[in-house]
């Protein structure tokens, strides 16, 4: 599995190196969760200092996830093959230097290109968080250091709001400046403690091109759906989604060609993840819109303040903490179908309930009741759709196939948070205008409901059980849960994308 299997022999849970291991690695994927969620909360702070208008304040969203989408598939492969803790770090190191330049940015533009640059960090030290734990610890302790991992994570993110409200309070800049001193810590600790690993069987070729081609084609869709929510971008919308989608269809077949495409071909043969996929592409971009337009209407509308704003969303990520790992059990046991469908049509209600916000709006009454409800959907939606997706793949493919999930999690969330809001009306300055942003939100959140809707459909006739022939005996799925982690120790999974599996 790695070059440094003695190491990895050696270090067992409990131990003064596995502790300052978890610390490394929990910290790290820390910096980019905590990033990609707390920035919504800056986001009408950022704008009133700026002058800015939605697309810009869409495009510091979008900035961040462009980079990491595309780039995210090619950060594993680097990892694998030129040392786990050395591009992890690398992108420790690059992360912290892009948050120096978007809390420092004089202007709206410079932040967009710092959270773009922050992107590239996030895609390098990602993958290399949860592989560094696999390739490290002893087997028989893999799975605990795992969901170790994975429970402090939850518990980072249910501190992210707070801390991220309190932040913004003070001034949106130390959003980001906080991730220095963090970063710090990573950078000593992982060197001291951390050892290299890398997979000896990983591809001396990279895809360079296909992961070219991606951003390429993202980066114009996404140009092209903001666009077209501005007065007087018809034309070079059209054209920009034009050259996207050329962009996509030549990525799609220089993949077919490629040595070591970042997206094999056969993984898509396989109707189940092919489904699998497609609702995460609309669960997705769902909570995209969701995530961004709320805590701006508790602020612009309600009047909320930044941490209370914040505080309002931390139920969902407790009611994940406490509900995920039994979920993903109860999915193991009777399969992914129910549980996914009636987790969806629960999410897709809260949104529609979430639609009431307005002026002077209790936190109590109209608030919390969705929220929770929210919570509870994804709960019995995310950790299936994670199973679902590697037992989809076999046995050499499943690592790929969770990169290939993330990365279609994030992609959607980046189109919808540029398309979604134009569909519905939010443009210009219209943040700043409580009755405009009202109404454009509103009719947001009820097409991000129907997303929902839509995949709880598909999850109902596409995630139906197994057939096998009569001849052969049928496969007992518990046999491969305690390698595929997500079904036993997901304590807690994530909302912005699905938990990214190590690649071997």
């Amino acid at each position: 599995m790695t070059d440094t299997a003695g190491a990895a022999e050696t270090i067992r849970m409990g131990t003064a190196r596995g502790r300052w291991i978890l610390l490394t690695t929990v910290l790290g994927s820390g910096l980019a969760m905590l990033d990609s969620t707390v920035v919504n909360i800056a986001l009408e702070r950022i704008g009133a200092e700026f002058d800015a208008s939605f697309a810009a304040l869409q495009w510091t969203i979008n900035g961040y996830t462009l980079t990491l989408a595309g780039l995210i598939l090619l950060g594993g492969s680097l990892g694998d093959r030129f040392g786990r803790r050395k591009i992890f770090l690398v992108g420790v190191v690059w992360f912290a230097v892009a948050s120096a330049l978007c809390g420092l940015a004089p202007s709206v533009e410079l932040l967009i290109a710092g959270r773009a640059l922050q992107g590239v960090g996030g895609a390098l030290l990602t993958p290399g968080s949860l592989a560094l734990i696999s390739a490290s610890f002893h087997g028989e302790d893999r799975a605990a250091a795992i969901g170790a991992w994975s429970g402090l994570g939850g518990v980072a993110g249910a501190v992210g709001p707070f801390l991220g409200g309190f932040l913004v309070e003070w001034t949106w800049r130390a959003v980001f400046l906080i991730n220095l001193p963090l970063a710090a810590v990573v950078v000593v600790v992982a060197l001291r403690h951390v050892p290299e690993s890398r997979d000896p069987q990983a591809a001396t070729h990279l895809d360079v091109p296909g992961t070219v081609l991606a951003v390429a084609g993202l980066a114009a869709l996404t140009w092209a759906l903001t666009a077209a929510g501005e007065e007087g971008s018809t034309a070079s919308a059209v054209v920009a989604g034009a050259i996207g989608v050329l962009a996509l269809i030549a990525f799609v077949l220089v993949e077919r060609r490629a040595r070591a495409p970042l997206v094999p071909g056969e993984l898509f043969a396989n109707p189940r993840f092919t489904g699998t996929n497609i609702i995460t592409l609309l669960v997705y971009g769902a909570l995209g819109v969701n995530f961004l337009l709320v805590v701006l209407q508790l602020q612009v509308v309600a009047g909320f303040s930044p941490l209370a704003a914040g505080m309002a969303t931390l139920p969902i990520t407790l009611i994940m903490l406490v509900l995920s790992a039994r979920s993903g059990r109860l999915a193991q046991r009777i399969g992914p179908r129910w549980p996914m469908t009636i987790g969806l049509l629960l999410a897709a209600t809260a949104m529609l309930l979430l639609r009431r916000i307005g002026p002077d709006a209790s936190y109590f009454v109209d608030v919390l009741p969705p929220v929770a409800l929210f919570g509870l959907g994804l709960a019995g939606t995310v950790a299936p759709l994670t199973a679902t997706v590697l037992d989809a793949a076999d046995d050499r493919h499943v690592g790929i196939a969770s990169g290939v999930n993330n990365a279609i999690a994030r992609a959607a969330g980046l189109l919808a948070v540029a398309l979604i809001p134009a569909v519905a009306g939010i443009s210009g300055q219209d943040y700043t205008d409580p009755p405009s942003f009202a109404a454009g939100y509103r009719i947001a959140m009820a097409i991000a409901a129907g997303l929902l809707a839509v995949g709880a459909v598909l999850s109902a006739v596409l995630l139906r059980p197994r057939r096998t022939p009569a001849t052969t005996a049928p496969e007992d799925p518990d046999d491969h849960a305690p390698e595929r982690f997500p079904t036993e120790v997901c304590t807690h999974c994530g909302v912005t994308a699905p938990q990214q599996y190590p690649r071997s």
